[in-house]
């Protein structure tokens, strides 16, 4: 746990540098003298709350970022500190997850799932969860990708609320787990949407430029 807190108090601090020094850097400019060696453009007025919205975007990009990914890299960091030889609590909570899910998938498709050690399953998951979330903090699809994995893999084992009946009170809890981790999903499929339907714009005023020169 006090690992835990330290990594908390790290992205409080990153938190705090981008709200605190981001605006100080891009307002640095505008404070320096003007002088013949080092003249500064003025902006013009129409151009200054162009600027200030786009400041504006970029910073709650990040944040929402910082603040999504927290929610894997804070787990992943404590089945980093659990893990020992055995996988730690995460193993015993996942093994009996496990089990059920490949006895059901037998019983569903006629044939089995290989034998998979846990311990190797919450190794994939950590490093899935933290490598993701770190990268989707700088805005990388990458990282949104392997969140995506963790997610597809880890949701149906672990929240498997129709594996118990309405009248058990398993059911309702797991259900509510698993549309969270459902929307999550959504979530990060939207990110990877808008980041490619930039990257495609980005492409497309490229092609026309080059074809007006």
């Amino acid at each position: 746990m006090q690992n835990v807190d330290q990594f908390k108090t790290l992205l409080f601090g990153v938190l705090n540098f981008t709200i605190l020094g981001f605006p100080s850097i891009i307002s640095a400019p505008v404070r320096l003298r003007r002088s013949s060696e080092f003249p500064i453009p003025q902006a013009s007025s129409s151009t200054l709350p162009l600027l200030s919205l786009s400041v504006q975007m970029g910073f709650f990009s990040f944040l929402g970022r910082v603040l999504f990914a927290s929610l894997f890299i804070l787990s992943a960091w404590q089945m980093f500190n659990e893990f020992g030889t055995d996988g730690g609590r995460a193993a015993k909570e996942l093994l009996p997850k496990l089990n059920t899910f490949r006895r059901n998938f037998s019983a569903r498709f006629g044939f089995d799932l290989p034998a998979i050690d846990v311990t190797h399953l919450v190794a994939a998951f950590l490093s899935l969860k933290g490598i993701g979330g770190l990268l989707f903090v700088f805005g990388s699809p990458i990282g949104a990708y392997l969140l995506l994995i963790y997610l597809a893999i880890s949701t149906p084992i672990l929240y498997d609320f129709f594996n118990y009946g309405r009248e058990n009170s398993q059911f309702g809890i797991l259900m509510n787990d698993f549309i969270l981790h459902v929307a999550l999903a959504g979530a990060l499929l939207f990110f990877i949407g808008t980041k490619n339907s930039i990257w495609r714009k980005q492409q497309k005023k490229k092609a026309h430029k080059a074809k007006t020169n």
